[in-house]
């Protein structure tokens, strides 16, 4: 007998039931970057993974160097493969400015609007409690409603995301096993918008430097020494504005080696979405592009590389006024890669770029921060193309392939690593204001999402 209908009533028939379970995870200041919240991190642990046992998997909690990792295993399911793997977070920001909040963070509340939809508000309620929970009310309602998972299910959720995962790695050597699987499922990603479902295809690399430049041994007086003595902030500038040519394209050399162009299909997807170029610069107050000459915006953020100067410092910068010259000047820049651009030949490039323009009598000093390539996942297969089906039977509209212009580290890591490709789907929208106070997550995402992952599962075991 078909399964999926009576795994979806059930979903239908748990919603009280499953956002009260969310709003208990939900009230948990589980803040990862805070050393002072740590006994909330390990009791947030403790919680989902009780909650994961009463479903009825196999749970353990791998202690680490910083906060527990959770994995739960299904004990048995309606077919032998593939084997998924589901990845989350329970950590969540901080939620400083904390007067900036309309009602306590850690307070989770329903809010309904004129118009009959509804958000859920609270800290982590997008990012990713609430993500978390739709997999996990899929799977509890799989297994009430049929006794089994459709599929072999491991899940993975960790307590460090939000403050840079210090310990995955030292995780994955010790018990890199316990996660064997034949693909991923993150969640930790966006819907194109309220109606349409996306699968994110691209996550871009990224590459962080900070550039220290020293002229003179100390601060000179500008009226003794300005004119004569070389200024570390002009001379930075100068580097800083030949880092891109008239037609916003990066000059180092090599910089675009491994740079795919997207396809004929891949571009008219995206020219056939209801974007507006004019309405995505006007949220921030702008109105004329920049980047690469004859390039889509979408194509900007998601397809192609950059270089961006984030921020500067030199000299007085204090309130006032102060004729120094000074002896040090400092930027942080950042480089977000695509295809198979080598982040560490991008960082040699840069750097060799910053000491071919300095004076002989001047130093410059490197610090990096960070160095990861870009990810392309696999669209042709099974993982992607039954969870478009899946999404679309849920949604009602075909789903969206995207590319995202920023970096979900695990990603890469576990294609790296374990060579897993990942199945991207979430269901946050980008004014869930994540990170930001007052975050929140729809409540249609928190149901539909539920239902989706119920689907999406179903299909991968071939009973939906």
């Amino acid at each position: 007998r078909p399964m999926l209908p009576a795994v979806l009533n059930a979903c239908d028939a748990a919603r009280d039931a499953a956002l009260e379970r969310l709003f208990t995870f939900l009230r948990i200041p589980s803040i990862s970057t805070d050393p002072a919240y740590a006994g909330e991190v390990k009791r947030c642990a403790e919680h989902i993974a009780a909650d994961l046992a009463a479903i009825g998997l196999d749970v353990a909690v791998y202690p680490t160097e910083g906060h527990p990792m959770v994995v739960a295993k299904s004990r048995e399911s309606h077919a032998s493969g593939p084997h998924v793997l589901f990845y989350g977070h329970y950590d969540v920001q901080p939620v400083d400015p904390l007067d900036l909040w309309e009602t306590d963070p850690f307070d989770p509340r329903i809010v309904e609007r004129r118009d009959g939809t509804a958000k859920i508000v609270a800290r982590g309620s997008s990012d990713d409690k609430g993500q978390v929970m739709t997999f996990v009310e899929a799977c509890r309602a799989w297994i009430e409603a049929t006794g089994k998972l459709p599929v072999p299910v491991t899940i993975l959720l960790e307590g460090e995301e939000e403050s840079g995962s210090p310990s995955l790695d030292g995780f994955f050597k010790a018990h890199g096993d316990v996660i064997a699987a034949d693909f991923a499922l993150v969640c930790d990603t966006s819907q194109w918008d309220a109606e349409t479902p996306a699968i994110a295809t691209t996550l871009r690399g990224l590459v962080g430097e900070e550039v220290t430049i020293t002229c003179a041994d100390k601060d000179l007086h500008s009226g003794s020494f300005g004119g004569a003595a070389r200024n570390p902030i002009q001379l930075l500038a100068k580097i800083l504005a030949s880092l891109h040519d008239d037609d916003g394209r990066v000059t180092l050399p090599g910089f675009y080696d491994g740079v795919p162009e997207i396809s004929d299909a891949l571009r008219a997807m995206w020219d056939g979405l209801d974007f507006s170029e004019s309405d995505f610069l006007g949220e921030v107050g702008l109105s004329i592009p920049a980047g690469e000459t004859g390039r889509s915006v979408l194509e900007k953020i998601w397809a192609r590389p950059t270089c961006e100067v984030n921020g500067i410092t030199g000299g007085y910068t204090g309130k006032g006024f102060k004729t120094v010259l000074p002896s040090k000047a400092s930027a942080k820049v950042s480089f977000r890669l695509v295809g198979t651009q080598d982040p560490l030949a991008i960082r040699k490039a840069f750097r060799a770029h910053v000491e071919a323009m300095l004076p002989a009598d001047c130093k410059v000093e490197f610090h990096e921060h960070g160095a990861s390539p870009a990810t392309v996942l696999d669209v042709s297969g099974e993982g992607v193309s039954k969870a478009r089906q899946a999404l679309e039977e849920e949604w009602g509209r075909p789903a969206v392939l995207v590319g995202m212009g920023g970096s979900i580290p695990i990603v890469g890591a576990f294609k790296r690593r374990f060579g897993l490709d990942s199945v991207m789907v979430g269901y946050a929208l980008d004014n869930d204001q994540i990170h930001s106070p007052n975050e929140k997550y729809e409540l249609a995402s928190f149901i539909k999402g539920t239902r989706s992952w119920a689907r999406i599962l179903g299909a991968y075991g071939n009973l939906s």
